[in-house]
């Protein structure tokens, strides 16, 4: 009995310290980059195009690139997720894709980058804004996919049933009764698909690269805010560093406030 005793309070002490060391460093790192970049920011990196020593056109890319990858990559995952869920149930060929679907959510992102190099770059002969949404989309697809997968699952089969019984036909029952009932969880995965392409770096460099002027035309090498943070910080000039961090800085409290409004949502939907 002491000897358990002993080797359970030797675990928790060795949890509790791998704990404390994972958050020093996340404050660390979170304390440097408020150090560096809240004091880089000011007017001029809002209203200023990257060319003038601005990140305006950068972050209005990035929100494109981000907004058209949401289009493109959302309804695929949710089809898919759907079909899993309510088509395919547990046959081998729905086992085979969400087999595929968790492959592809730890792959690395700058495989998917690549791929969509040789798949559409190298045709168009440049790099372009598209391709670029394409990648982010295609990253977005699987996390669509497992979460409306799981949502649709805690759905009660009664609820289904009863739709059937009043006479509504399967894909019906699916819009009107089943997504409705798990659009919380819904809204939950697609943010967190968000949040995770809204900050990827990899992917962009092999496809949209990144363009120093006010653009909107996606047919053409497109302006990324997490492109520019990589360049800048390569520059020797120090109003380019600045601009990193403070870049930087705009980036990870996006994120940040994307997932705490997430888990807020969640959160809310556990309480009713």
């Amino acid at each position: 009995m002491n000897r358990r005793l002993l080797i359970n309070k030797t675990v928790m002490v060795l949890a509790t310290g791998a704990a404390l060391i994972g958050l020093a460093v996340l404050f660390w790192i979170l304390g440097v980059l408020l150090f560096k970049g809240v004091s880089s920011i000011d007017w001029a990196v809002l209203t200023h195009d990257l060319v003038n020593k601005g990140l305006r056109n950068v972050l209005i890319g990035q929100f494109v690139l981000a907004g058209v990858a949401t289009l493109i990559g959302v309804p695929l995952g949710m089809l898919a997720g759907i079909y899993l869920r309510e088509y395919g149930v547990n046959s081998r060929f729905a086992s085979l894709i969400r087999n595929l679907s968790d492959v592809m959510m730890s792959a690395p992102s700058i495989v998917i980058g690549v791929f969509i190099y040789g798949l559409l770059v190298v045709p168009h002969g440049s790099y372009f804004g598209w391709a670029g949404a394409v990648a982010l989309g295609i990253m977005m697809i699987p996390i669509v996919v497992s979460t409306t997968d799981s949502m649709l699952s805690l759905v009660p089969q009664e609820l289904r049933e009863a739709g059937i019984a009043l006479g509504a036909s399967k894909a019906q029952v699916i819009t009107t009764i089943v997504v409705k009932a798990a659009k919380v969880g819904l809204i939950t995965g697609i943010l967190l698909a968000f949040a995770r392409i809204v900050g990827e770096t990899a992917p962009l460099l092999f496809t949209s690269a990144n363009n120093d002027y006010f653009t909107l035309n996606m047919n053409q090498q497109f302006p990324s805010l997490t492109v520019s943070i990589y360049q800048l910080a390569t520059f020797p000039d120090q109003r380019s560093i600045d601009l990193a961090w403070a870049g930087s800085v705009i980036l990870t409290f996006l994120v940040l406030f994307i997932n705490i409004t997430t888990r807020y949502i969640f959160r809310q939907r556990k309480i009713k």
